[in-house]
C-alpha cells in the first residue's frame, strides 16, 4: 500500500495559528492546528476523482513516490468546499498529483492579510521544500508582488493577475467573453414565458440580475460581459447588479438575490464564490433562476440543479495543472502571462444537468453563434460596464 504523507506548518503571525497540510494521496482541508512543526505522519491513501480535461498523454514519467515533485497551494478567501473557484483550482492540483506523483501543501486564509504569510511559509520551508507555490486569487497579488523578490529562486504562479517578476507565472482568463454568453442566455429567456425545473420568468417583466463578490476590475469583467450579452439579447433589458463585498457571505448573497427576484428579476448571474450560494437559495424560495459561475455549479451544487440554467465555468484547474506539469518537465518560465479565453477554452458557458435539456434550440443555436464570432474577432466583448 502507498502512503499518504501529510506535513503541517504552524501559522505565524496570523489568528488562531492556521496551519498547511501538505498530501500525497487527496485533500486535507485545513488540518489541525500545532503549537510546533512535528515529524509527516502517516495515514492510507485516499483516492480522489477529477473533472480535468487536460491532455495528459505527453506528460514525462512520474517522479518516484520517494522524492515526489512539491507544490504549495494558497487558496483565495472563502475556501475549499465553495463549489466554485477555490474547488475548481484544487481539481487541477488533484489532476497533477494523479499524473506527475507529486505531493501538495494546502493553506485556507480567512483574510486578505494572510495571503503574505502563507505564501512566505511555503518559501522558507525546507522539508519539504516547495518546487511551487499556487497564488490562488487576484487579492493574491500584492502580497505576491513583495514576497517574489525575496524568494528569487523560488517558482511562483498566480490565477487571475500578473505580477511582474522573472520568477512568477501570472494565467488570466477572458471572464467577460464567457459572461456574454450567459448574459444573452438570460436577456433572451426572461423576455420569454419559459418554466423549467422550480423556476419560471415572471413573464410581465423583463429583468436581471448581476451579484459581484468584491468589487474590483476583475468581477467588473464579469459584469461587463454580462450586461452586454444582455444587450445583445434585447436592448430593453434592465440589469440589476449588486455587491457584495466578500466572496464567502451566503446570507449576503441570498439577501441580494431575494431583492433583484422581489423587483422582478428573472435571473440572477453571480460572480461571488461561496456568497453565490446565497443566490441559488433566493432563486429556489422565488421560484426563479441562476446562473453560476467557475465549475458547473449544477454538478458542485446540486441541490440548487433545479434552478440553475447555466455555469461560466473558468478553467482555473488548467492553469494550476499546466503550472505543475511545467515544473515537472523542468520548463517552467517566470514572467510570463498566460491569456485563457473562449478560444482557448480557459472559460465557456455549460448548460444545467437538469434545465439544459429544456432551453429552447433557438436560444442555444443563437449563443453557440456568438461564441464563434467572439472567437472570431466579430464580436468585442467590454471589460468594462462603462462601456457597455
Amino acid at each position: 500500500m502507498e502512503i499518504d504523507r501529510r506535513e503541517f506548518l504552524t501559522g505565524v503571525g496570523t489568528a488562531g495559528g492556521i496551519a498547511l497540510a501538505g498530501c500525497t494521496g487527496g485533500p486535507t482541508g485545513g488540518g489541525s492546528t500545532p503549537t510546533s512543526t512535528p515529524e509527516p505522519t502517516e495515514t492510507p491513501e485516499e483516492g480522489t476523482e477529477s473533472e480535468m480535461g487536460t491532455d495528459t498523454e505527453t506528460a514525462t514519467a512520474s517522479p518516484t513516490p520517494s522524492d515526489p515533485t512539491n507544490v504549495g497551494m494558497v487558496y483565495a478567501t472563502g475556501g475549499l468546499g465553495d463549489g466554485s473557484f477555490n474547488d475548481q483550482a484544487q481539481q487541477g492540483i488533484q489532476q497533477a498529483e494523479t499524473d506527475f506523483g507529486i505531493s501538495y501543501g494546502e493553506a485556507q486564509p480567512s483574510a486578505v492579510s494572510e495571503f503574505s504569510n502563507f505564501q512566505q511559509q511555503f518559501a522558507r520551508s525546507t522539508d519539504p521544500t516547495y518546487e511551487l507555490i499556487c497564488c490562488i486569487g487576484f487579492l493574491q497579488a500584492s502580497a505576491l508582488s513583495e514576497n517574489a523578490p525575496d524568494y528569487p529562486d523560488q517558482n511562483f504562479m498566480i490565477v487571475d493577475s500578473t505580477v511582474d517578476a522573472d520568477n512568477v507565472a501570472s494565467y488570466v482568463f477572458a471572464e467577460h467573453e464567457g459572461s456574454y454568453l450567459v448574459g444573452q442566455l438570460a436577456g433572451l429567456l426572461t423576455t420569454r414565458e419559459f418554466s423549467a425545473g422550480a423556476g419560471s420568468t415572471a413573464g410581465d417583466s423583463t429583468t436581471v440580475g448581476f451579484v459581484g463578490g468584491v468589487e474590483s476590475p476583475l468581477i467588473r469583467r464579469f459584469q461587463a460581459g454580462y450586461e452586454a450579452g444582455v444587450a445583445a439579447a434585447d436592448g430593453d433589458v434592465e440589469v440589476q447588479t449588486s455587491y457584495v463585498g466578500d466572496f464567502n457571505d451566503p446570507s449576503g448573497g441570498r439577501e441580494a438575490a431575494l431583492a433583484m427576484y422581489n423587483s422582478g428579476a428573472d435571473v440572477v448571474y453571480h460572480a461571488a464564490g461561496n456568497t453565490g450560494t446565497g443566490v441559488f437559495q433566493a432563486a429556489q424560495e422565488q421560484g426563479r433562476f441562476a446562473i453560476g459561475v467557475d465549475r458547473d455549479q449544477s454538478v458542485t451544487k446540486e441541490s440548487y440543479a433545479n434552478v440553475i440554467l447555466a455555469s461560466m465555468v473558468k478553467r482555473v484547474d488548467t492553469a494550476v495543472y499546466s503550472s505543475v506539469e511545467a515544473v515537472v518537465n523542468d520548463a517552467f518560465e517566470g514572467g510570463t502571462t498566460t491569456a485563457l479565453g473562449l478560444e482557448q477554452e480557459g472559460v465557456d458557458i455549460v448548460y444545467g444537468q437538469q434545465l439544459g435539456s429544456e432551453i429552447p434550440s433557438g436560444v442555444t443555436d443563437t449563443i453557440a453563434q456568438s461564441r464563434q464570432s467572439i472567437i472570431d474577432g466579430d464580436i468585442s466583448v467590454p471589460t468594462d460596464p462603462s462601456n457597455v
